[in-house]
């Protein structure tokens, strides 16, 4: 079922529930599947506009018929601080919910290898899919996905091949919103959020590529690797129709995003966090997407000098 767009301080959650289809004798409209998904789609931005509905925290059922096609539908209402809420794991043998130093630490590799594993699966086969990133997988497969890599089950490489690909696309996005922090860390949230605002070309070229540097080895060399990823995927712009903008809007709010602390200090309302915060979260990870190729020896290099250079 497409997603209803979410307004501010809420989004919805669609059921995976079954679409019942019923014979019938006579010939049907040929429009009915549209008006009848009109209907569905009418009735869920008037549930969601209205404040009970919203505050409600049960699932809501309901069912549209319309010339022997039955859809039943189920619903409920989450926040928006509630539904990107980060919440560390309590278990230290997973991935998901784990740092990302601990997960790189135990595999001794550079990049998590859930990260590597999706995002070869995606090149191999999903970088032409129209909406790559954009369309949702189906919820019970990410969620088989995710204990597979928790489990560091031995058939990971076999269930990633026969799984859809907007599944494995989604269990990478719900890696990065599941780390205990964001990928580009809370203690330098407030730095990118200054430095992406600055209108001065030279001093935003200095400014940004200081806060890659200053970002532990494990954040930077992961996110130079999805970054590299992410530009493969929007060359194929024209068969996905995912654009560098489509692929910030969709990466830019997991990636970099206040902590709960730096939230509650200068965010006063959901609109403000909608209108600016992820405005600004779009655009930081956007302008690394259309910056020239980043190496990490490179950087490093930079590091030195600048600590050394008196």
């Amino acid at each position: 079922m497409t997603d209803v767009l979410p307004q501010p301080g809420c989004s919805p959650k669609a059921g995976r529930e079954p679409l019942e289809l019923e014979e019938s004798g006579s010939e049907r409209p040929r429009n009915t599947g549209a008006r009848l998904w009109g209907r569905v789609r009418n009735k869920l931005l008037r549930n969601k506009l209205d404040p009970q509905t919203v505050e409600t925290k049960n699932w809501h059922t309901d069912v549209i018929e319309m010339n022997g096609i039955k859809v039943e539908f189920s619903m409920k209402f989450t926040s928006r601080d509630m539904s990107l809420k980060r919440t560390p794991s309590k278990k230290q043998t997973g991935v998901f919910g784990v740092k990302i130093s601990v997960v790189t630490k135990r595999e001794r590799s550079k990049v998590p290898y859930i990260v590597r594993q999706c995002v070869e699966e995606v090149e191999k086969r999903g970088i032409e899919e129209v909406g790559i990133y954009r369309i949702s997988g189906v919820a019970t497969d990410i969620q088989a996905l995710k204990a597979v890599f928790d489990a560091n089950n031995k058939d990971i490489l076999l269930m990633l091949s026969d799984m859809d690909i907007n599944a494995i696309a989604g269990t990478l996005k719900l890696y990065f919103r599941e780390l205990p922090e964001p990928l580009l860390t809370d203690r330098l949230y407030p730095a990118f959020m200054e430095g992406i605002a600055l209108s001065d070309p030279a001093a935003k070229e200095n400014c940004m590529m200081h806060l890659l540097r200053s970002l532990p080895d494990p954040n930077l060399i992961t996110f130079l690797f999805l970054l590299e990823h992410l530009k493969r995927v929007a060359e194929k712009e024209p068969i996905n129709k995912m654009s560098l903008h489509n692929l910030a809007t969709v990466f830019g709010p997991t990636l970099l995003r206040p902590s709960e602390v730096e939230s509650k200090a200068h965010v006063t309302s959901a609109a403000d966090i909608w209108s600016h915060d992820v405005m600004a979260q779009v655009q930081v990870l956007l302008y690394y997407l259309q910056h020239p190729p980043i190496s990490f020896a490179e950087l490093k290099r930079n590091t030195l000098y600048f600590s050394t250079d008196v």
